[in-house]
């Protein structure tokens, strides 16, 4: 099982057996579209009738458990008479249906009917995350994906227990999101990606789809706006954002630190205040990401200057600040959020200290360990190797309360996992370089310290194949684990 739970015995002589008069209880009308989903995943692969009703049943999914369980905290027993999963939120029961869904055998994903038995080894779990923070980070500018493509990955993010996903939603190379007040921002700057084909954006239905959609799957989105740089597709698409009042042409290749906003410019932060505050009013979550990234065509003193009005926009607008670590530089209110992606420079280092000194909490996204568009190794005709090559234990055999010399574990609030898509532009490529790498990045941020263990991962790792299997993944069969 991935994540492995805080807690699991085993209970000797029993077996839960899902016969066909098998029914799924529900104690509140909170755990229905849980209960419905997982019911109509069961109604296709068993083709049992599994009727959802009202108190206990074969399964019994209970809302009522102690607060002590926490918001994402369940309990789980299986054994001969049922199974009963019992937290004190939706949300934690959701995670202890994700983990009955992997108790069961890996054919229960199936989209058609398939033989029995289904069972399950008795079983308690006792279960809770490490971090309030477990991510994934999608980049759709530089390739777009669909609503539908992004479904998929939420599909496949919330087996692991990941409850974030960043959508990296402007850069050089497109711009994603409608914005009413600035509309050739999608009409133009999103009319291409990398290589010069069709781009695409979100209209503001398609984007409310799919927070909806993350939100059905306790993922919450965390939408990103790159700035002062990264921001090309922005000034080809409006002249005065530019220093010249030149407006760039649409840019279609790879490199990077070349753009910049005007900083000196009242309409560049007229320009912020909207598209934060149009962002914001369809963001439930908390997060808005301002980017910070790869400034290098914006002086230092100007880079200050932009990053201290530009978070006092976000805050303005009703959101807490999250900014790529660099952001750190300068002065930041102190509930930020800032994402570290370095590797083992001291300067990026200093950047992460110097910002849990103003008071901010930091995740983890460490290049060399995190990034999933890097290659696994060099033989990987996908992605890139900039900041090494990642295998999948190099992915995973890392510690993030001890990772940045010089910051306290208490200051480290999760974890997250980027994809850049250079390289990428379908889901196959997306799934063949997130799995096996998403699901051990992934049990870094739920699972407690004492069950970190490559050995015995990579034997549980290994179960996850056949799963996979019969849910379409196209992962990477990567030697060094001895699939099922």
């Amino acid at each position: 099982m991935i994540p492995q739970p805080t807690a699991q015995q085993a209970l000797a002589d029993e077996t839960f057996l899902l016969a066909a008069d098998a029914t799924i209880g529900l104690d509140d009308p909170s755990a229905q579209l849980i209960a419905d989903r997982f019911a109509a995943q069961l109604r296709r692969s068993t083709g049992y009738d599994l009727p959802v009703r009202d108190g206990t049943g074969t399964i019994t999914l209970s809302v009522n458990g102690p607060e002590s369980l926490g918001a994402e905290g369940y309990e789980l027993r299986a054994d001969a008479s049922g199974v009963t999963i019992t937290a004190a939120t939706a949300e934690g029961l959701f995670r202890g249906v994700t983990t009955l869904r992997q108790l069961l055998p890996a054919k229960a994903e199936a989209d058609s009917q398939q033989d029995g038995p289904w069972e399950i080894a008795g079983t308690t779990i006792s279960d809770s995350p490490r971090y309030e923070y477990r991510g994934m980070m999608l980049d759709v500018s530089r390739h777009f994906f669909t609503v539908d493509q992004v479904k998929r990955v939420i599909d496949l993010l919330s087996l692991y227990k990941i409850n974030r996903l960043h959508l990296h939603l402007s850069d050089d190379q497109g711009w994603r999101i409608q914005v009413d007040s600035w509309p050739n921002l999608t009409a133009h700057g999103g009319s291409l990606q990398v290589g010069g084909g069709e781009g695409g954006s979100y209209s503001k239905a398609e984007y409310a789809d799919l927070v909806q959609y993350a939100a059905e799957h306790y993922i919450t989105v965390v939408p990103e706006i790159d700035t002062p740089g990264h921001t090309n597709a922005a000034l080809a698409s409006y002249a005065e954002l530019n220093k010249g009042d030149q407006a760039p042409e649409l840019y279609t290749e790879t490199e990077v630190g070349f753009s910049s906003f005007a900083i000196d410019k009242d309409v560049t932060y007229a320009f912020l205040d909207d598209v934060f505050r149009e962002v914001a009013e369809q963001t439930p979550g908390e997060l808005l990401h301002l980017g910070g990234d790869e400034a290098h065509s914006t002086e230092h003193t100007d880079y200050l200057t932009f990053v201290a009005k530009a978070t006092e926009l976000v805050v303005k607008n009703g959101k807490r600040v999250m900014g790529w670590h660099e952001i750190a530089d300068g002065p930041l209110p102190a509930d930020t959020v800032v994402q570290y992606w370095g590797t083992e420079d001291p300067k990026a280092q200093v950047l992460a200290q110097k910002a849990v000194e103003q008071g901010a909490s930091l995740v983890l996204s460490p290049a060399n360990r995190a990034y999933l568009d890097m290659k696994y190794d060099a033989s990987t005709e996908l992605g890139l190797d900039w900041a090494g090559l990642v295998s999948v234990e190099q992915s995973y055999s890392w510690n993030p309360a001890t990772l940045v010399p010089g910051v306290p574990a208490s200051a480290i609030i999760g974890v997250e996992a980027p994809l850049w898509t250079e390289t990428v532009d379908d889901v196959s490529k997306i799934e063949y370089l997130v799995f096996p790498r998403l699901p051990g990045i992934a049990e870094l941020g739920w699972s407690q310290e004492s069950a970190l263990d490559w050995t015995a991962y990579r034997d549980r790792l290994a179960e996850q194949g056949p799963r996979w299997e019969v849910l379409g993944v196209n992962f990477y069969r990567a030697p060094e684990i001895d699939w099922r």
